[in-house]
């Protein structure tokens, strides 16, 4: 019996199709077929039904399929903690970046994670914060870069890369433009233009305002920033930005800080587990291509 047979036995039976199967594990319709019959052959017993469409799972079947993936997954394990040991680390890393972020550095973080373990196969997924908050807490992502109104998501683990005071930006002539201080209760006399919710910098705003229990009129969103800051510029709204997103745009706004929202608009890197290698390691890079950032800005 080899491992390889019970990964075709799982491939077969999650795709409950041979030729699915054997697309998936990169091997002929024949091939995946003969090493199954080999594995019933070896075992005693027919492990799928093939008389229907779709192939299902006989009863011997079914209670080899568990100790297959134990199977699997304890020969994964072994190489996992050789691979620690060897400093070659191995698998599969998801990655999530918040929609519309313009920071870079997780790029430089991931190429040079990728050039000392090019055996890590890397993907990268990008959604609301809130959804990737709660892919991480799932296990579906391993690592997320998202924007956040607290320091530490509830059930994981966090670093705080930026940490911004809530920006009210508006082209030149605008009444506000005119003010030195600009406070919630100003913005309610125009409208909004700002993230949608489920973005860190959004939740800060919508907090803010039912604190004070005002309800801005939001006329527009928009996920990136320099569509907020182009809607803006074309007097559509009061664009809310967090600082260092309203300072690329001082040429063509002027921006005020909101006063009365003391809560600042986070940027964090977070994770559940760091039992994996792949996500130590990538925290180990991420932090090194933050700090660079942080420095040269300084």
């Amino acid at each position: 019996m080899e491992l390889r047979q019970l990964a075709y036995l799982v491939a077969v039976a999650e795709e409950q199709n041979f030729t699915r199967a054997a697309e998936r594990v990169h091997i002929s319709q024949s091939g995946i077929s003969a090493q199954i019959r080999r594995l019933e052959r070896e075992v005693g017993a027919e492990l799928f039904d093939r008389s229907a469409r779709t192939v299902t799972l006989t009863v011997a079947g079914e209670a080899a399929l568990g100790h297959a993936r134990t199977a699997l997954a304890a020969a994964g394990a072994v190489g996992q903690a050789v691979g620690e040991v060897t400093e070659l680390i191995r698998g599969r890393l998801t990655v999530g970046m918040v929609i519309g972020c313009t920071i870079t550095p997780l790029f430089d973080a991931l190429a040079t994670f990728h050039k000392a373990h090019p055996g890590v196969e890397i993907s990268l997924l990008e959604d609301s914060s809130d959804r990737l908050a709660d892919g991480v807490r799932t296990g579906a992502v391993d690592v997320a870069l998202i924007g956040a109104a607290t320091a530490t998501p509830d059930g994981l683990e966090a670093l705080t890369i930026l940490s911004e005071r809530l920006i009210a930006a508006v082209p030149a002539g605008h009444p506000l433009a005119e003010q030195r201080r600009v406070t919630l209760r100003d913005l309610t006399a125009y409208p909004i233009v700002c993230m949608p919710p489920g973005t860190g910098l959004r939740t800060v705003f919508d907090q803010a305002c039912a604190a004070q229990d005002i309800q801005p009129s939001i006329a527009l969103q928009a996920s990136a920033a320099d569509a907020i800051a182009d809607l803006a510029a074309r007097r559509l709204g009061v664009a809310i930005l967090s600082d260092s997103m309203a300072a690329r745009y001082r040429d063509r706004l002027t921006a005020r800080t909101i006063d009365d929202i003391e809560t600042p608009a986070l940027l964090a890197l977070i994770w559940k587990s760091t039992h994996n290698p792949s996500v130590r390691e990538l925290l180990v890079h991420s932090r090194q291509a933050f700090t660079d950032l942080l420095e040269l800005d300084r």
